[in-house]
């Protein structure tokens, strides 16, 4: 019959102990790392004053856009404030003995002296994209007769006695002798897109820029809407009329007549 072996306590076994050894060692070293870790601050960070936003500074108020040069175009131009300026209209006739040296130009002439504004002037439109066309310029008393006698038989044809004819003809076309295209300073002009001597004229793009500018140069609007019972004639948008620079922008600027410029509105 075998002996029965008693086994070792756990204690005494030597292996056991250092299993239960390297047990307890690592479970320190475990424990000693997570306390310390949880011991540990994050280092504060200091709170950082609010920023201020910095106020945008006011945009400068955009400038008003610059009025466009008043140029006046009088280079060359020679005027006496006689020549330039001599009243035609139906109660005051032409000086006698009244004569003019012309520049010609297509479809007649115009007074020498007047010639080179005349010119920048129409280049000028040109060059704007526009169609201008002299279609008048100096009368001899011969031609403005005749163009008087047959507008006085266009009102006959129309019913009217050669008494009312007449009268009606001197407001439409001058009396020869008191026409500013005797002078040589006064044209008609049209755009070549409207041929017709009317009130459909001012409608037009070249007479728009005509009606806007002409002053630069000289001229005026001679018989300007609204005008007839100073000037004695109708309203023509096309006539234009050389003053000189200087009287063309005051009646412009004024919106007056050559005859109120003239302090002669009487009749």
């Amino acid at each position: 019959m075998k002996r029965l072996q008693r086994k070792k306590p756990w204690y005494k076994n030597t292996a056991g102990i250092c299993s239960i050894a390297a047990v307890v060692i690592a479970l320190g070293v475990v424990l000693f790392f997570v306390l310390r870790g949880s011991g540990e601050k994050e280092p504060e960070v200091p709170d950082m004053p609010p920023v201020e936003e910095p106020t945008p500074e006011p945009e400068p108020a955009p400038n008003p856009p610059e009025e466009p040069e008043q140029t006046i175009f009088s280079q060359g131009e020679v005027t006496d404030g006689v020549w330039n300026l001599i009243l035609v209209n139906p109660w005051n006739p032409m000086p006698e003995n009244y004569s003019v040296e012309l520049e010609e130009i297509s479809g007649g002439g115009v007074d020498k002296r007047c010639y080179p504004q005349l010119q920048k002037m129409m280049d000028d439109c040109r060059a704007q994209g526009y169609s201008p066309y002299i279609c008048s310029s100096f009368r001899t008393w011969d031609l403005q007769q005749r163009l008087f006698n047959n507008q006085i038989q266009e009102f006959i044809d129309q019913g009217y006695d050669e008494e009312e004819a007449r009268a009606l003809a001197a407001r439409e076309v001058a009396v020869p002798g008191t026409s500013e295209h005797q002078l040589g300073l006064a044209v008609d002009i049209i755009d070549t897109s409207n041929w017709n001597l009317d009130e459909s004229q001012e409608n037009v793009p070249a007479q728009q820029w005509l009606m806007a500018n002409s002053w630069r140069y000289g001229f005026i609007l001679r018989y300007p809407v609204g005008s007839t019972s100073v000037t004695g004639i109708i309203y023509e948008p096309w006539h234009y009329r050389y003053v000189g620079c200087q009287a063309a922008k005051e009646i412009y600027q004024r919106g007056i007549t050559l005859e109120e410029y003239l302090g002669r509105t009487e009749h």
